[in-house]
C-alpha cells in the first residue's frame, strides 16, 4: 500500500522496491488487494504484457493507518542503521500522505538526496489542506526545496533530529512543516532553527 501511494507501479517494479518478497508472494497478496477493493488491476495489450497496480479510494483511506503504524514502529523499534544497511528513504517519502494531515498548508516541496555516487533523486511532495500526495519524479514547480545526502536525511529522521546536514531553499516555513509531519516520533513537532532561519 505505501508504495503504491505515490501512483500507479508495474509489476515489476514492486519487486523492485519489496527485496525479499519472492514472485508467488507478491502475486498473491497484489491478487488478495485487488479482490478486496483495495488495488485496480490494470492490463496493457502489449507485448510483453504490462500490468499496472493503483490504490483505490478505498485503498488511500488507510494511509493515515499506515502513518500511524510507522509511527508506532518508530517510537518502538528504531535503531542506528548497521553499516549493512541500506535505509530506504523513499519509503518514507511515500508515507508523507499518512504522515501529514496540515489544515491550512498548501504548497509544494521537492525532497532531493544525494547517494554515495553523487546522483540525486527528487521527489515531490504537495500539500494542499487535508490532502497529500507524493510523486517519485521532480516536481515542475516546488515552493520549497530540502537537500541533503542519504545520511543527512538519515539523521534527520533520527531520534535527536537533526537536520543540520539538510540544505533548505525557497519557502522555509513550508519546508519545515512538511520536515515536522515526516518526523515520525511523535512530539518531534518542534520547527527546526534551520528552517526558521531559511524563511
Amino acid at each position: 500500500m505505501r508504495d503504491l501511494s505515490a501512483g500507479p507501479r508495474r509489476f515489476v517494479e514492486l519487486q523492485r522496491v519489496l527485496p525479499g518478497i519472492s514472485t508467488e508472494q507478491l502475486r498473491s497478496r497484489l491478487n488478495r488487494m485487488v479482490a478486496d477493493g483495495m488495488l485496480t488491476r490494470k492490463r496493457y495489450r502489449e507485448v510483453p504484457p504490462r500490468v499496472d497496480y493503483a490504490l483505490t479510494e478505498r485503498g488511500q483511506e488507510l494511509m493515515p493507518i499506515l502513518g500511524e503504524l510507522a509511527r508506532w514502529g518508530y517510537s518502538w523499534a528504531w535503531g542506528e542503521p548497521r553499516a549493512s544497511e541500506d535505509v530506504d528513504l523513499g519509503a518514507i517519502f511515500r508515507l508523507a500522505p499518512g504522515l501529514l494531515n496540515e489544515p491550512g498548508v498548501v504548497g509544494t516541496v521537492e525532497l532531493s538526496v544525494t547517494d554515495v555516487e553523487g546522483e540525486s533523486r527528487a521527489y515531490g511532495v504537495t500539500i494542499s489542506g487535508e490532502t497529500t500526495t507524493v510523486s517519485e519524479l521532480e516536481p515542475d514547480h516546488a515552493d520549497a526545496v530540502i537537500a541533503g545526502d542519504a545520511d543527512a536525511w538519515i539523521r534527520t529522521f533520527s531520534p535527536a533530529g537533526e537536520r543540520g546536514g539538510l540544505e533548505i531553499s525557497g519557502d522555509g516555513r513550508l519546508a519545515g512543516r512538511l520536515l515536522d509531519g515526516l518526523a515520525l516520533a511523535s512530539g518531534r513537532g518542534v520547527p527546526s532553527e534551520h528552517a526558521e532561519r531559511a524563511a
